[in-house]
């Protein structure tokens, strides 16, 4: 019962990651460059790495996507997930305080750092009730 419960928790987060991850791609991707100074970026014309930045979230998407679906058979994809996360945080933060110092940045930053630390405590927990019920 317990062991359900945890694993009902990390599926529902892994597609909030999901969701996240596929809205933030596809708003990279069609979001004309002209409007990226709202986000902080001044004086960005060029899209291509927005776009390749889109389609690399819509990539990601799809790892949340089959870590939510196959759970029990994807361990690494796990464990994938919160490197990639953990490394998109430090990226993030380095950037911010040593290259630019862009607000969206370091909100990215806190959002994958957080992100990361969730999957980790509720993958841990779920490995843990399932202990329990053994």
């Amino acid at each position: 019962m317990l062991a359900l419960a945890a694993r009902k928790r990390i599926v529902w987060f892994l597609w909030l990651v999901t969701l996240h991850s596929f809205a933030v791609g596809l708003g990279l991707i069609f979001l004309p460059a002209r409007y990226m100074a709202y986000f902080g970026f001044v004086d960005y014309t060029a899209s291509f790495f927005q776009v390749q930045g889109g389609v690399f979230h819509l990539v990601m998407s799809v790892a949340y996507f089959l870590a939510a679906k196959y759970l029990e058979k994807s361990p690494g994809l796990i464990h994938f997930i919160i490197t990639a996360k953990s490394m998109a945080f430090v990226f993030l933060v380095i950037y911010f305080f040593f290259v630019e110092a862009i607000l969206m940045v370091l909100l990215s930053a806190a959002g994958d750092g957080l992100m990361a630390a969730v999957v980790y405590f509720l993958f841990n927990d779920y490995k843990e009730r399932i202990k329990e019920s053994a």
